[in-house]
């Protein structure tokens, strides 16, 4: 039967944080299978890992850090001298395969190379139910091609690591490797469904435009023509300080852009990283050229309302009962959320009642939409609940 336990630490010392937190995490469980893991960039993650090992020995490990903190059942889980959670599942009959590679030459065919491993380690050879991946906030559509290109179509979920100041501090993890530029997976074979409900949760507004012309793939250059920083402001009518340079990243967490699918059943968040002085602007994921862009909103009491919101939703959409929750929240979203984030927990909490869950905060999310179609986007959430 799937069972999942989550346990978490604040302790200073890195390898004592992990191995409270794995204890916490691995009680009244008597199958461990596997266990995601996010902590903070301020802890030494190795260490930080070796004490989760050696609460929960012989069973594999992935995760990321997270921006500024978690949430529990406990509530927000955070201190500026370093966090650790850790969610465990348990199941007699799932099989886990976990694998992890640094970014190579070419991250789609590194993408391939972490998915035939992750089928090796889990002894398969065919596609997994569902997976999991976790990647540096730079590449995460190349990895996506990869691994599809091995298993196809299959749902996914999961999230980018993040630091506390975007400085590149971040770091992925497993049981036996660490770094800082790259992806891990989690390969699930299993009859326990997965359910995945990925929103950005904005409110669409009038102003949107053509793409028409990129540099690379996350450089906005222009759109309709006219440079993208111009194009913003005139939309939203602020000052030239409020677009220039990293000021960008914040102006746009309440009113960011967004990209609609061939069906236009989901909105992927496209977020404003920086404005450059030739008015382009960085982009936190893919663009492409000659496709719609639309100018979002949402106030910071909709950003936080949104996260209770989405987790009924999510119950609505699973079939049966859920046994636990993995829940991804954007780490620009929980900054414009700023100290009201307890705010989040407790709604969180009261629609997750006794369900175990965790929420990470990230730099990037993934998951899926009805017809499959895998997709990444940055400040969205990405909850995924998995049932009985």
């Amino acid at each position: 039967m799937f069972k999942a336990n989550v346990g978490s630490s604040i302790a200073p010392e890195a390898k004592k944080a992990g191995i409270e937190a794995g204890l916490t995490a691995k009680n009244g469980l008597d199958a461990v299978k596997m266990a995601f893991v996010y902590g903070s960039c301020e802890y030494d993650v190795d260490q930080m890992i070796a004490g989760v090992k050696e609460s929960i020995p012989g069973v594999p490990l992935i995760g990321n850090t997270s921006f500024t903190g978690i949430i529990t059942p406990e509530g927000f889980v955070g201190s500026d001298g370093g966090f650790v959670g850790v969610m465990a599942f348990s199941d007699e009959n799932m099989k886990v395969g976990i694998a992890a590679s640094e970014r190579g030459k070419n991250p789609t065919e590194t993408g391939k190379a972490v998915a035939l491993e992750a089928m090796k380690k889990a002894g398969k050879d065919t596609a997994p139910a569902f997976f999991y991946m976790a990647a540096s906030p730079a590449e995460e559509e190349f990895y996506l091609k990869g691994i599809s290109s091995v298993i196809g179509r299959v749902p996914f979920f999961g999230g980018s690591a993040a630091d506390n100041t975007i400085g590149g501090e971040w770091k992925l993890y497993t049981s036996g490797t660490s770094f800082a530029d790259g992806l891990a997976v989690a390969f699930f074979y299993t009859e326990v469904k997965m359910t995945n409900l990925f929103t950005g949760a904005y409110r669409e507004t009038d102003d949107f435009g053509v793409i028409t012309k990129i540099d690379g793939n996350r450089t906005l250059v222009e759109i309709d023509g006219v440079p993208a920083v111009e194009k913003y402001k005139e939309w939203t009518g602020c000052s030239k300080e409020a677009v220039t340079g990293r000021n960008l990243l914040v102006t746009c967490i309440n009113s960011p852009l967004g990209v609609k699918d061939r069906l236009g059943d989901l909105i992927a968040i496209r977020h404003p990283m920086n404005g450059n002085d030739d008015g382009s602007m960085a982009i936190g994921s893919n663009l492409a050229e000659k496709t719609c862009i639309i100018r979002m909103e949402a106030t910071q009491d909709e950003l936080i309302d949104s996260t209770g919101k989405t987790l009924k939703e999510l119950i609505a959409k699973m079939e049966t009962k859920p046994a636990a929750f993995h829940l991804v929240h954007c780490g620009g979203r929980r900054a414009g959320i700023g100290d009201r984030i307890g705010e989040v927990a407790k709604q969180i909490k009261e629609a997750a009642g006794d369900v175990p869950f965790i929420v990470e905060f990230t730099f990037g999310e993934y998951g899926f939409e009805s017809d499959n179609n895998n997709t990444c986007g940055g400040l969205m959430l990405s909850f995924t609940g998995f049932s009985k």
